[in-house]
């Protein structure tokens, strides 16, 4: 099932599997990218348990090892809806059979998407309901048009609030991070983006100092995208697909040669029993003249 959300001339569609969303537009301006199976069949994936990949698909826990697909098992799954409005769509995932397998822990996950004008926010809401400390990280992967607003991609670019680091970490083989790092062209905050840029591994900004960044295409429209208690992100993309993925991460993926327990994994938020973790992303579209 497909829940949608309208407001004015803006539209979102959020799947009950993985609680993903799979259609964003603002005056009929599609900004999230039409999925291709052969590229990449998703659009905006739900991470968790974790982010990224898990150093051979496994994890531990209390000196157990648990299968760990890449970024979790969320986006698998279907979730409930437990509220929803014209504007506004509430889901939860549980814990089940089918989550122990991975991840032996008793949790609720609730996403929330709120569509007002031009603007979309997903907030994220991760309850501890076991009786220990639970190890957990969350993120959210949306893929957006590239090109923004039709057109030839070129001249397309990310700027960050702050200056970051000129540098990201290099993705060894399995998806683990090594401590070789590798240049990225940016221009203080700025970011141009082509397929030379994107044509290897994420660019993953670790401890970014920012908490916005703004998307933009050479006619001036722009997506500016807002964070609350998130660690990381990522830049990603497959080129020449016309989508470029713009990440939200908690944590990452596991270090080269990590063989630790899940809690002791670099980045990993523990929430203490009945402890509720709470992050935010929020998306706004402008249009050449500003914000719509």
């Amino acid at each position: 099932m497909q829940i949608e959300l309208v407001d004015g001339d803006s539209r979102a569609v959020i799947a009950r599997r993985g609680a993903e969303l799979v259609h964003w537009s603002v005056g009929g301006r599609a900004l999230t990218w039409a999925p291709d199976p052969s590229v990449w069949p998703a659009v905006s994936p739900i991470l968790f348990p974790v982010v990224g990949w898990a150093r051979g698909g496994m994890v531990r826990i209390d000196g157990q090892t648990h299968p760990m697909p890449v970024h979790g098992f969320a986006a698998g799954l279907d979730f409930e809806l437990v509220d929803r409005d014209g504007q506004q769509a509430v889901l939860r995932l549980c814990e089940s059979a089918a989550t122990a397998v991975h991840y032996p822990f008793r949790f609720v996950l609730t996403v929330r998407y709120r569509l007002a004008g031009p603007s979309l926010a997903v907030d994220f809401a991760v309850e501890n309901r076991d009786e220990r400390v639970m190890p957990y990280a969350v993120g959210i992967h949306p893929g957006f048009r590239w090109p923004l607003s039709g057109g030839d991609r070129e001249g397309h670019a990310i700027t960050f609030e702050a200056a970051e680091e000129p540098s990201v970490p290099v993705i060894a083989p399995g998806g683990l991070f090594s401590d070789a790092r590798r240049p990225v062209p940016l221009d203080g905050g700025r970011l141009a983006l082509s397929d030379a840029v994107l044509a290897q591994e994420a660019l993953c900004f670790l401890g970014v100092r920012s908490r916005s960044l703004r998307y933009a295409a050479p006619d001036g429209s722009a997506l500016r995208v807002d964070w609350e208690d998130f660690a990381h992100c990522a830049i990603w993309s497959r080129p020449p697909a016309p989508f470029v993925s713009i990440e939200s991460w908690t944590g990452h993926g596991d270090p080269v040669g990590f063989s630790g327990e899940l809690a002791d994994k670099p980045s990993m938020r523990r929430l203490e029993p009945g402890e509720v973790g709470r992050h935010a992303v929020r998306y706004g579209f402008e249009t050449a003249g500003g914000p719509v």
